[in-house]
């Protein structure tokens, strides 16, 4: 299947609607997915980014349907991950002596990941290719995800084809942001920020305003997966330097697991503690155990307060848990509380080991947490709806 965009650029990418499970297991694709390929027609063509391995065959078939392979003079890789370039190897089979644009940082993701010595042109910020009347204009984005990031902007058609930014793991008919379902559109583009760029949040804001401050007219911006966004465009640019700018709402989310229900008692109580002091919070409960963790993720993104909690199993917490803090380390969430809190009958370590956990993952913590032994009783119940009292207090 071909789209044409806009002019002489044409989609050529596949939209893959199965997809359930990214980056290995690592991030789920509730609504499937996108590979977005761009071929651009002028005096010179260049074809930007191709697809994930497995449609690699596909890709190059269906290609080839709308242009003779030996016609495209430049392949643009904006980016080596094999999501974005899988199909490279067998693309680069049959028109091997054809130059490919990356960065310097790109040459060794693709070498990396094929083992092969392709003809590489190396570019910079500022670099531009001629494609007669009109050029790609190249920009880092080192660390966008990637440090072999970059993006390109086609003048003339004031295109921006933004790789990984402004994108979001969304399979859908329509091929734009204006025919797409927005509130789909939305919940998907938060949740690929919050799980997969919020580290890198500062690094956002600055690409951002490098990219505004080259004045850079933008009538498009093509991603590399989900929709192109060609209405009002800034309007996804702008939603970035919101997230980017540690990001809030006025929610407090509380991920626990549980064994016999005792500390799921604990969160419920803690949660009736803070909406006992405002009303107006939402407070939203999660099974760490039961859903899925990159929904957990975009959960603890739009908190300003996030407690988590854990029964003490073999002096230590339970999986789901532990596997949750390691996630939220990494992502460097910044400016948000948090408080630790779990059930225990022996010797009660969960609560501390969480704390410790909240702390390394640059959480600012309301107090040391609380404990309840066994399964909690009618005091323990009484003493966590106070806790959830001094947290609501804690974040006026």
């Amino acid at each position: 299947m071909a789209c044409t965009v806009k002019n002489n650029i044409t989609w050529v990418g596949k939209v893959d609607w199965e997809l359930r499970k990214f980056h290995g297991n690592e991030y789920s694709t509730h609504r499937g997915s996108t590979y977005n390929s761009y071929l651009v027609r002028e005096e010179k063509t260049a074809l930007i980014d191709t697809v994930w391995a497995p449609f690699a065959k596909d890709f190059v078939a269906n290609l080839e349907k709308i242009i003779d392979l030996h016609s495209i003079d430049y392949v643009i890789a904006n980016h080596g991950e094999i999501d974005h370039s899988g199909a490279l190897p067998e693309l680069m089979r049959r028109i091997p002596d054809k130059p490919i644009y990356c960065t310097a940082n790109g040459v060794k993701s693709l070498k990396g990941h094929y083992h092969r010595d392709w003809n590489f042109v190396t570019v910079r910020t500022g670099d531009r290719l001629s494609l007669g009347s009109k050029e790609l204009v190249f920009i880092e984005a080192p660390m966008l995800h990637w440090p072999d990031t970059m993006m390109c902007y086609l003048t003339g058609d004031n295109v921006l084809f933004s790789n990984d930014a402004f994108g979001q793991h969304y399979a859908t008919s329509g091929m734009f942001n204006d025919t797409a379902d927005r509130d789909e559109l939305y919940a998907e583009c938060m949740k690929y920020y919050a799980n997969i760029l919020t580290p890198f949040s500062p690094l956002v804001t600055k690409k951002i305003n490098e990219v505004l401050s080259f004045k850079l007219p933008v009538d498009m911006i093509c991603t590399s997966h989900g929709v192109i966004w060609r209405d009002n465009p800034a309007q996804i640019v702008e939603k970035y330097l919101v997230w980017a700018d540690a990001y809030r709402e006025n929610q407090v989310t509380i991920l626990y697991d549980t064994m016999w229900g005792g500390t799921r008692v604990m969160a419920e109580a803690i949660a009736a503690g803070i909406r006992e002091v405002d009303g107006r919070v939402a407070v939203k409960l999660f099974n760490a155990s039961t859903t899925d963790k990159n929904d957990l993720i975009t959960e603890v993104f739009r908190a300003k307060a996030v407690g988590v909690g854990s029964p003490t199993i073999n002096q230590g917490i339970l999986c789901s848990v532990a596997a949750l803090l390691e996630e939220m380390r990494g992502l460097k969430f910044r400016k948000k509380k948090a408080f630790a809190f779990g059930s225990y009958g022996w010797s009660g370590e969960s609560v501390k080991m969480i704390a410790e956990g909240l702390k390394l993952g640059g959480f600012d913590l309301v107090g040391d947490g609380i404990r309840a032994l066994w399964n909690p009783d009618d005091d323990a119940v009484k003493a966590c709806i106070d806790y959830g009292r001094k947290i609501a207090e804690s974040l006026n």
